[in-house]
């Protein structure tokens, strides 16, 4: 019996967006779709329309006509019908199209961007096709979003500095959010609130990264620490020798120790006559399993590992650097050792700032505090490229009234994050300042505010009048004091101002000043800077007229920033941001305890920063290497810098 004709098949988008397919003269089907989902699904179910006597892989629509009426691909079409047939709703709803490619194919691309997430697209494109695999830029980013990996490359990127050689977070996220999270737990806590949910989990988000880094997670006891932070400690500490026949590992503390070898060995040093004599010395096993160093030598107390050299010597080196504003090859020239060793002696006393709280059980300052920052050359760094390359911040924090150095950091950048990073910092030394007295800088509107809220902001009105004798300069030229009286008279009515007893009489030369601007303006349209200026600094360097307690300069941090010059220019340790830091630390240590010099002011002549913030620091052999005395120390006194390994 011979088959029926296969019936006529036509179909078109109606002037309203109604899909219609006509079946031979006598059937029509009609459909709207409401979203491309909607869409997919009617053109899946005109796919399923077959005739009685033909097979049921040959539908009565083939995929070509339906892609010509309806506007699509015929690939699209064969797609998602894979989708539909495996249930993969997922990708039947996706939006996005292209050309297919195989599973295996997919997979080689995906593990490709895996494995070096820090390409570009083109650089995935270029590397594909480098192993036969030709796709367009479109396609790589279609496979790069249905796979996640653009959007875990995206997270990487806005975080993390991501290289070949590089992961490691970028200022330009993790500070903001690390003050956006102390703003926030701030704030709870002020409202006597516990943190939210979300809050906990960026916590959580922040130490776990901590973690990662390396930064520390609250087992700081059970780091193996260098020789040179038991220098500080003896440095800082009583002479009071504690001996129970123990011998202990010097890196953890551990007395879980056994010997490592029967015969001793030699160990060659140079007595105090400059002769070389050997002593016998013992290695152990330290069995600590929190200790990463496995053995150590049970040297004596005087001796160091890995230098022929007591102690004593070492001190000495740190003595003459500090002291005499020396160089390395000054020093290692009086010691008699090469200038790499004596940078590496004076660099081990770095490894921390003086821990006042530790050591005298308290923070002392008069409340007021200077701050400033000078930029210094650090040639190894990994900021980026640019004019600016080679050239970051130290900030200073001073006790105005006593000279102390309270603290000292060093940024890649100077601005607002920084600011508030060093404000942070100081706080968390247990410092809460009534009065932070700085330049013109902007940077610290905002950072001192958020971190000192209660905290009087007085600007140094001797940079006020210096920058603006500059704008006048620049307005009115190089001789405006000869060439121009009008400039002359608004710069002595500018000096007049702050030359007033009273607040009073302040305001009112203020108002007279401000009341001559438009007439300089018109005639000189340059001085409207000044007088801008002058206009947005006035709230914050009136504030010292009439207030004993405000100094009106910051000349005080101006004279530890010139300290700092002195030994910054024989430094050699700025090759870095890591040893610029072991240096100021040096600077800091050395600075603290150095008493200021017979000709100084009667209040603070012959006194160090310490003694005149109020601690007593009369028995730290530290103070004693400060003011140039020697220091003869008995051999067991120095059993606890012995370095052990």
């Amino acid at each position: 019996m011979p088959r029926s004709p296969k019936p006529t098949a036509t179909g078109r988008i109606l002037d309203d967006g109604t899909y219609e397919v006509i079946l031979g003269d006598q059937f029509a089907i009609r459909h709207t779709p409401v979203d491309e989902f909607d869409r997919r699904m009617f053109l899946l179910f005109l796919r399923c329309i077959h005739l009685v006597h033909h097979p049921a892989k040959r539908p009565l629509l083939c995929q070509t006509w339906l892609a010509g009426w309806f506007g699509t691909l015929q690939e699209l079409l064969s797609r998602w019908e894979d989708y539909h047939e495996a249930g993969d709703w997922q990708r039947l709803m996706s939006r996005h199209d292209g050309p297919l490619l195989p599973y295996a194919q997919r997979q080689v691309l995906i593990q490709l961007w895996a494995r070096h997430l820090w390409w570009s697209v083109a650089e995935v494109q270029a590397a594909a096709a480098a192993e036969g695999l030709t796709l367009s830029a479109h396609a790589v980013t279609q496979i790069g979003q249905d796979s996640g990996l653009l959007i875990a490359r995206g997270v990487l990127r806005e975080r993390f500095q991501l290289s070949a050689e590089t992961l490691r977070p970028t200022d330009d996220w993790l500070v903001p959010q690390l003050f956006a999270l102390i703003d926030q737990l701030q704030a709870r806590l002020a409202r006597g609130e516990r943190p939210a949910p979300e809050e906990r989990s960026r916590l959580a988000d922040l130490l776990a990264l901590r973690t990662e880094l390396g930064l520390g997670a609250g087992q700081a006891l059970e780091t193996p620490l260098p020789w040179g932070y038991h220098l500080q400690h003896i440095l800082c500490g009583d002479w009071e020798t504690i001996d129970d026949g123990t011998i202990r590992c010097p890196h953890c503390g551990s007395s879980q120790v056994r010997r490592k070898s029967r015969t001793p060995r030699a160990k060659r040093y140079l007595d105090a006559a400059g002769q070389p004599q050997t002593v016998d010395v013992v290695r152990y096993y330290c069995q600590n399993t929190a200790c990463v160093h496995g053995s150590f030598t049970n040297l004596p107390p005087d001796l160091l590992p890995s230098s022929p050299w007591r102690t004593e010597v070492h001190l000495q080196a740190l003595q003459a650097y500090a002291l005499g504003h020396s160089s390395s090859r000054r020093v290692a020239a009086g010691l008699g050792v090469s200038t790499a060793t004596a940078y590496r002696w004076v660099s081990q006393f770095g490894g921390q700032l003086l821990p006042v709280a530790a050591l005298f059980g308290v923070v002392r300052s008069s409340g007021v505090v200077g701050v400033d920052e000078k930029w210094v050359k650090v040639p190894t760094n990994d900021k980026s490229a640019g004019k600016q390359h080679h050239w970051m911040y130290v900030y200073v924090a001073v006790d105005v009234y006593t000279y102390d150095l309270l603290h000292v950091a060093i940024y890649p950048v100077r601005g607002t994050d920084a600011a508030r990073a060093f404000l942070l910092a100081l706080r968390a030394k247990g410092y809460v300042p009534q009065v932070i007295v700085t330049d013109l800088c902007t940077d610290y509107d905002r950072a001192i505010p958020a971190v000192f809220p209660r905290a009087v902001h007085h600007q140094c009105i001797f940079h006020a009048l210096q920058a603006w004798h500059g704008q006048l300069r620049d307005a009115y030229g190089t001789h405006y004091r000869t060439q121009r009286p009008d400039a002359v008279k608004l710069q002595n009515q500018l000096d007049a101002i702050f030359q007033a007893k009273t607040k009073r009489t302040a305001q009112r030369r203020y108002d007279t000043v401000m009341a001559l601007r438009n007439a300089y303006v018109a005639a000189t349209p340059e001085v409207e800077a000044l007088f801008s200026s002058l206009e947005r600094h006035w709230p914050k360097l009136v504030n010292a007229i009439e207030r004993d307690r405000i100094p009106k300069t910051n000349n005080t941090t101006e004279l530890v920033n010139r300290r700092f010059d002195q030994h910054y220019q024989t430094f050699c340790g700025f090759d870095t941001i890591t040893t610029a830091q072991t240096y100021l630390a040096v600077f800091a240590w050395c600075y603290r305890f150095t008493p200021f010099t017979p000709d100084a002011q009667k209040r603070i002549r012959g006194k160090c920063p310490l003694e005149l913030a109020g601690y007593d620091v009369a028995s730290l052999p530290m103070a004693q290497l400060c003011r140039g005395q020697m220091l003869h120390w008995p051999p067991e006194a120095l059993g606890q810098v012995v370095p052990r390994t």
